[in-house]
């Protein structure tokens, strides 16, 4: 079920404020009611409150951050500290935005609100995976043991952001320095030649007629084009951050056929692994489904998800089920179905996990080795095309002069 964020007020007037698991916006506020609480606010706590400017220049919690709070907690967990006496301690090791967090966790914890919930009202530090597995440690009492897993996977993961961000990086770069390269010519250096190459007498080459239609189009526009990419960029970014955004993105990446495979490969890996995690550490099958079914980024993959998980609750053939969706591919279900069936499921789907985790590793460092030279080539292509159109009338200038 959702995670809903709630404010309310007791019958004394003490406003009580944490997080809630429920079916919907009015099912957390009956249960709410139902615990004598008045609620006033209610919404989920994936969802960032605020103003689009407060969101966009909040403070931001780096990765490094959570990693190095997540591995100490765990450290003094399995040493016997107390969950309230660790997180006392933890708070005088950080330095804000981190460290008034942590003590707004350390207060709700110390009141008696669970961990997850806590931690699930700061999304921009501790995202979705994070809160379920966190939850799934305190249902199962093993909250340290999670805790050392959840760590092995932000490595993971950060490795694998870290290859994708050098693969990105250099052509970014690349492109933005050919792209003020030629907004300069454009703006300065085309408008000064263009009289120039009007007093030819010739009709000027294509490139150059182009060139110069775009650089007086730019200089005589360029507070309605700087407007309009702001207010694009405004507009893109809340739209992309509502329900509807989020779904449509989805839908449009699985139309794509490489960035499809990454989020479906992904998905199988954070399903794979996460549910092997889970069903190790003792968490039963229901609720380790019903946690593992959420954590998937791609909204449309984790419709398919949630269906197979009923399915699997109600009949509990996983391999069959997850076969279903279409998102497995064959030699994956053919060795959770193994799994299955030799009561080794949490193992090979740990297998599953890593083995399609290094697949997506290697395809990302091929795509590396690639890029590089696809770009050099685009930009190569671009900065001739600009030189050709400069230099093409001057040739012909010189041509005049000759005869």
């Amino acid at each position: 079920m959702p995670l809903y964020k709630y404010k309310s007020f007791t019958r004394s007037g003490k406003q009580v404020i944490g997080t809630i698991d429920a079916p919907s916006p009015q099912g957390a506020k009956d249960m709410l009611q139902g615990q004598g609480l008045m609620p006033v606010e209610v919404h989920l706590a994936s969802a960032s409150g605020g103003s689009f400017l407060s969101q966009l220049f909040a403070p931001k919690v780096d990765e490094k951050t959570v990693f190095i709070f997540t591995k100490q907690l765990s450290v003094l967990l399995r040493s016997g500290v107390p969950l309230v006496d660790a997180l006392e301690m933890l708070t005088e090791q950080f330095e804000q935005p981190f460290q008034g967090m942590l003590i707004a966790v350390k207060e709700g914890v110390k009141s008696g609100e669970p961990l997850a919930a806590q931690l699930a009202a700061h999304p921009a530090a501790f995202p979705n995976i994070y809160i379920q597995l966190v939850k799934a440690g305190e249902a199962s009492g093993k909250l340290d043991v999670i805790l050392m897993r959840l760590l092995e996977y932000m490595q993971r993961t950060s490795e694998t952001q870290k290859k994708i961000k050098k693969a990105t990086s250099k052509p970014i770069t690349m492109l933005g320095v050919v792209g003020a390269v030629v907004a300069l010519m454009l703006g300065f250096v085309v408008p000064r030649m263009s009289d120039m190459f009007s007093k030819t007498g010739k009709e000027l080459p294509g490139p150059t007629q182009f060139l110069l239609s775009l650089s007086n189009f730019v200089t005589g526009h360029y507070m309605i084009l700087i407007g309009g990419i702001v207010g694009f960029f405004i507009v893109f970014s809340r739209w992309k951050a509502s329900p509807a955004g989020v779904r449509t993105l989805d839908e449009m990446v699985l139309k794509i056929p490489l960035l499809s495979y990454f989020a479906k490969t992904k998905a199988v890996v954070q399903f794979s692994q996460t549910l092997g995690m889970l069903m190790e550490s003792g968490v039963n099958l229901a609720e380790a489904l019903d946690i593992v079914s959420n954590i998937v980024e791609n909204k449309v993959l984790t419709q398919k998800l949630q269906e197979a998980r009923d399915n699997i609750i109600k009949e509990g053939k996983i391999a069959k089920y997850l076969a279903a969706t279409g998102l497995f591919p064959k030699m994956a279900s053919y060795m959770i179905s193994t799994g299955e069936e030799s009561g080794k499921l949490a193992e090979m789907l740990l297998t599953v996990g890593r083995d399609y985790d290094a697949e997506l590793s290697e395809i990302t460092d091929s795509l590396t080795s690639k890029i590089d030279p696809i770009m050099t080539m685009v930009m190569g292509v671009i900065v001739l095309f600009v030189v050709a159109a400069i230099f093409l009338p001057m040739m012909q200038m010189g041509d005049v002069s000759g005869v």
